[in-house]
């Protein structure tokens, strides 16, 4: 009777390569409860099945016909080094086990088996690669905190330690090596653009081209021409043959930025070429076949657009293979710090500024702010902020008014002005703030400018939620 095993937090997969099917039968038998079960009869099939599946464990037989388990076992490893592999065989032989954890093996395993041992096996090896893969996942998620700033630029150029972030950084490792179509969302501003390079810089396409397109900007007349290209006389002005974005893509990744903006015509062109891996360029006579791999943005809601026949749906789930949603920064504001030390690092290299950090009432403010654009309206306050800088720290005084006090920036936008109340409330929090920093955050002097007790200030400080800077710290939260 097979034993119960404890339930894992995702089923794992395990690939059974031997030429007799009876092995591969019983493999399967044992552990297709527990988890999800491939075959393959020699190291060619396994290695097809490794490309297109994503395996966990991996018993690979060492006497097959072919290739022997041992000359395979390097090139499993090669495709994803986290997989687990075990070498089988019937005679168990001191060298063949040397050998194989020389070569990448994790453990040797002769048969017949016992039920028990294959169980326990798995079940470690599932362990083994998810505890291996948290650590790589982590080590990536938190490369944004390195104090080098010439390594300072997050994971692949994202920055954050959010849970939704580190969760789009290991979906970016899992399916970078595939050829898999994503389609990421996201308002304005998130970094979408960002998740595409990415999935390129990991993948083995990454020695190859990467086009971005925004569709949006492109005029309506000359979209096809620019994605599929055209022929010399395909139309008024056409004086010569132009290779569209997806041949300059070629063996490299196409971004399409904005894809709900297509129209519905070519939509249906852009389906072909999903499906059928070739594109026709304008006026041309002719397929002409392409390898690439599409990642597609948008940040409408493409399942309202399939609702209104704006958008196809055969083309939305031929996009939407793998969907990857950037939240927006109002919603990771644990992150800003790290996006402020980034861009002010960044920033101030560009522009030869010795600006090194941010005061504690500029980061209580930009962190309180909603960010309607996101990081990129960020970094174009920041960027401002370091160029205008008078010190190298950035001050209160550096942050627009439409940031440090929203309300009025927003209502004066609309000619009218917030309640009496509000605005003074506004003004005086931004006013002792700034006085804050200009005497160091000491309370005392600061209340004795103002006119008014320590306490007074140590109370409204409590109220607005904002804790005085380390004595370490006190003149600014340099970064």
């Amino acid at each position: 009777m097979i034993p119960d095993v404890p339930k894992l937090a995702r089923r794992g997969t395990v690939l059974v390569v031997d030429d007799e099917e009876g092995v591969r039968a019983s493999v399967r038998a044992i552990l297709e409860e527990t988890c999800d079960v491939l075959e393959a009869e020699n190291g060619a099939e396994a290695l097809e099945i490794l490309r297109a599946n994503d395996v966990d464990l991996v018993m690979l037989d060492q006497r097959m016909p072919g290739e022997p388990g041992i000359d395979v076992l390097p090139r499993v490893k090669a495709a994803d080094p986290t997989t687990v592999v075990v070498v089988v065989t019937a005679v168990r032989e001191v060298r063949t086990a040397v050998e194989a954890l020389k070569r990448g093996a994790w453990d040797y395993l002769t048969k017949p088996f016992d039920v028990d041992d294959i169980l326990l096996l798995s079940q470690r090896a599932f362990e083994k690669r998810a505890l291996e893969r948290e650590v790589l996942y982590l080590r990536s998620a938190l490369a944004g905190s390195a104090p080098d700033a010439a390594a300072g630029t997050g994971f692949e150029g994202l920055v954050g330690r959010h849970p939704e972030m580190v969760k789009i950084y290991q979906t970016i490792t899992q399916i970078a090596d595939t050829p898999t179509t994503v389609l990421v969302t996201g308002e304005s501003g998130t970094g979408k653009e960002l998740v595409a390079r990415a999935l390129h810089a990991r993948s083995e396409r990454r020695a190859r081209a990467f086009v971005a397109v925004n569709v949006a900007a492109i005029p309506d007349a000359l979209v096809e021409s620019e994605l599929f290209g055209h022929e010399k006389g395909a139309f008024t002005g056409a004086h010569a043959r132009k290779l569209g974005k997806f041949e300059l893509a070629q063996g490299g990744t196409v971004f399409l930025d904005e894809i709900g903006s297509l129209r519905l015509d070519l939509q249906t062109k852009l389906l072909r070429v999903l499906q059928e891996r070739e594109i026709e360029r304008l006026g041309g006579i002719r397929a002409i076949p392409v390898d690439v791999r599409v990642v597609a943005a948008t940040n409408v809601n493409l399942r309202a657009a399939v609702r209104a026949r704006e958008f196809r749906e055969d083309l939305y789930y031929r996009l939407n293979v793998v969907p990857v949603h950037v939240p927006p920064l109002r919603e990771r504001r644990e992150d800003i710090p790290f996006l402020l030390e980034h861009f002010v690092r960044k920033t101030a290299r560009e522009c030869r500024r010795d600006v090194r950090g941010v005061s504690a009432g500029a980061l209580e403010v930009l962190t309180r702010y909603d960010w309607p654009g996101n990081v990129r309206e960020l970094e174009n306050v920041i960027y401002r902020a370091v160029v205008l800088a008078r010190n190298p720290v950035i001050q209160l005084q550096d942050v627009p008014l439409d940031v440090a006090i929203p309300e009025t920036g927003a209502r004066l936008a609309e000619d009218t002005g917030p309640p009496l109340r509000d605005a003074m409330g506004q003004f005086e929090r931004q006013y002792i703030l700034r006085v804050l920093e200009r005497v160091g955050w000491n309370v005392s002097r600061a209340a004795r400018d103002l006119g008014v007790h320590r306490n007074t200030i140590l109370a409204k400080l409590s109220a607005w939620g904002i804790q005085r800077p380390a004595s370490g710290d006190a003149r600014s939260l340099s970064l």
